[in-house]
């Protein structure tokens, strides 16, 4: 499996910063939420749609790596990608990296388990195929 892959620029707030100067650790989990929603954005086109109201996505666990600090003069992005395809779930990898002069540095990097959700009947459902192959052949 070669994944579509998405990269989001990440704004990095003055009010990410700790006492200590770089970017608190629960904010790399919001960077991380953000880099998925532009991977669904990504993947969606007139033949995929995703609706959000009646059928969508359940975050099930999150783990992040952290590495290095980040800073708040930092430029960086995150790469996210589907690294498993189960029936009902598929795990989301995502790298937070640092761009300086074009050379990128892994600050911290993560997995999220996503089970694909139905609302209305508060039951897991099966990945729609049409997801499926925008996953793996790529947008």
């Amino acid at each position: 499996m070669n994944p579509f892959k998405s990269k989001t620029p990440i704004q990095i707030r003055f009010k990410d910063i700790d006492k200590l100067g770089h970017v608190n650790n629960a904010n790399h989990i919001t960077y991380f939420e953000l880099a998925r929603m532009d991977y669904f954005d990504a993947i969606a086109d007139e033949h995929v749609k995703i609706d959000w109201v009646n059928e969508g996505v359940i975050l099930a666990k999150m783990e992040m790596e952290y590495k290095q600090p980040i800073l708040l003069e930092d430029k960086i992005f995150v790469y996210t990608w589907v690294s498993r395809i189960g029936s009902k779930s598929f795990d989301m990898a995502c790298s937070i990296v640092r761009d300086v002069n074009g050379t990128e540095t892994e600050m911290a990097k993560g997995l999220a388990i996503v089970v694909c959700f139905n609302y209305s009947s508060n039951q897991s459902i099966a990945i729609p195929e049409m997801w499926k192959a925008k996953m793996v052949a790529g947008s």
